[in-house]
């Protein structure tokens, strides 16, 4: 099937697509050019949380103790004004890596939505790691063998944590060896599936 042969049928449903995926996946590359091929809205919710507070994502975490109370105190109010507030019933969202757990499912599960698990192996997403400062402001580094090698190790732990919140969402779509917009295909072929069963 054709890009544009999922994009039409996809986009016969109205609801929204929430992305999930540790960081550095491809969530936000790959939402924008799906809700560019749906003809739908984006949002980046750690981007509207910083939009909505006026701060930085480390600066507003730095006030909480736990990524928990964080969520219920941060993250969700601004999901739900995206939700609620913004007429949003037909959109792509891409969430964080917690974007399955507490505060965030509850409020999901209060929308009509496909929800998909983005999963590429370890080594891709290295390749793909990004930094930021505290202001959220792209830091251009190279890394030595011995920061690959931990930044690796921490890829996996978090695969293997938040992993685990996966069997919640409605699909999970392994991009590993595919190109950007390859990847989108395939998520586009996978929620088409869903919702022709659905329907």
């Amino acid at each position: 099937m054709s890009a544009d042969e999922a994009a039409e049928n996809v986009s016969r449903v109205t609801m929204n697509i929430f992305l999930t995926g540790v960081s550095c996946v491809g969530k936000s590359t790959t939402g924008k050019i799906l809700a560019d091929r749906l003809n739908c809205q984006f949002y980046d919710l750690d981007s509207e949380i910083e939009k909505y507070f006026g701060e930085s994502i480390e600066r507003l975490m730095s006030r909480y103790l736990t990524g928990h109370s964080f969520r219920y105190e941060i993250g969700v109010v601004v999901l739900k004004d995206i939700l609620f507030n913004r007429n949003c019933s037909n959109s792509v969202i891409a969430l964080p890596p917690s974007g399955l757990m507490d505060a965030y499912l509850g409020t999901i599960k209060k929308v009509e939505c496909i929800v998909v698990a983005i999963t590429d192996t370890p080594d891709n997403i290295l390749k793909r790691i990004t930094f930021y400062d505290v202001d959220s402001k792209p830091v251009d580094k190279h890394l030595t063998d011995k920061e690959k090698s931990y930044y690796l190790k921490d890829i996996k732990k978090d695969i293997t944590y938040f992993g685990k919140t996966y069997k919640r969402a409605h699909l999970l779509v392994d991009i590993a060896g595919l190109s950007i917009e390859d990847s989108v295909t395939r998520i586009q072929d996978a929620i088409q599936s869903r919702t022709m069963n659905l329907g």
